[in-house]
């Protein structure tokens, strides 16, 4: 793809990675990426995603051949997240401090209010601390995420795929947010009550531009649209 014919999709995914950081999702590290089409996606720039500036391009990676070795280890997650689903638009590799926090506790947040029922029936862990610089490591990861849209990792972030890249930022704000509900209801001393699956169900809708204004509120204010 020629590099004009890019551009869209390279200001998406700044765009992406700046509003992760400036809403705290993640901060010196996380990265996010987007799909250009069924042999190839685009990864942010290799730094804190909040210092992207103007014009910094990220990279082309092709899902097939030897991973390059100027990327990320951890990128190798993405690439695994979009050769096993080809449903998958765009990922992000972020830090949410509130689900890192309930990740301590080996547990995932719970299906308990109206953003975290797109999450229904649960958010599986994956119970190692360690980084993931293998392709062995990441393609065990995403088989134990399955279809899910995120996997927690213990005491290291989350994963979490959409649709599309806005989808992912979107739904990475959502769990954490459901992270925050347990933790608070926690504070309080009370026991929430969790949605059932019919209600998950009904609730876990896309219409109504309910995605799109959320990430519309996440990236409004960045300076380079």
């Amino acid at each position: 793809m020629e590099p004009d014919a890019l551009e869209p999709a390279q200001l998406l995914v700044r765009r992406a990675a700046r509003a992760l950081s400036r809403h705290g999702l993640l901060h010196a590290y996380g990265h996010c990426s987007m799909r250009l089409d069924a042999d190839h996606f685009l990864v942010c720039a290799s730094q804190p995603p909040g210092s992207i500036g103007f014009g910094v391009p990220g990279t082309v990676v092709p899902l097939a051949g030897d991973f390059p070795e100027d990327l990320l280890g951890e990128v190798r997650i993405h690439r695994a997240i979009y050769r096993r689903r080809p449903d998958i638009g765009g990922v992000v590799r972020a830090m949410p401090p509130k689900t890192m926090s309930l990740s301590t506790l080996r547990r995932t947040p719970r299906v308990l209010h109206g953003m975290g029922s797109y999450f229904h029936p649960g958010t599986p862990l994956w119970d190692d601390v360690q980084l993931l610089r293998s392709d062995a490591q990441a393609e065990a990861l995403v088989a134990q995420m399955g279809q899910a849209p995120a996997i927690v990792m213990r005491g290291n972030g989350v994963v979490v795929a959409g649709p599309s890249l806005p989808e992912a930022v979107v739904l990475t704000w959502y769990l954490e947010d459901a992270a925050r509900i347990e933790l608070d209801c926690a504070a309080a001393g009370g026991e929430p009550i969790e949605l059932t699956a019919d209600e998950a169900t009904r609730r876990a809708t896309r219409a109504g531009r309910i995605f799109e204004r959320m990430w519309d509120h996440l990236s409004h204010g960045d300076t380079e649209v």
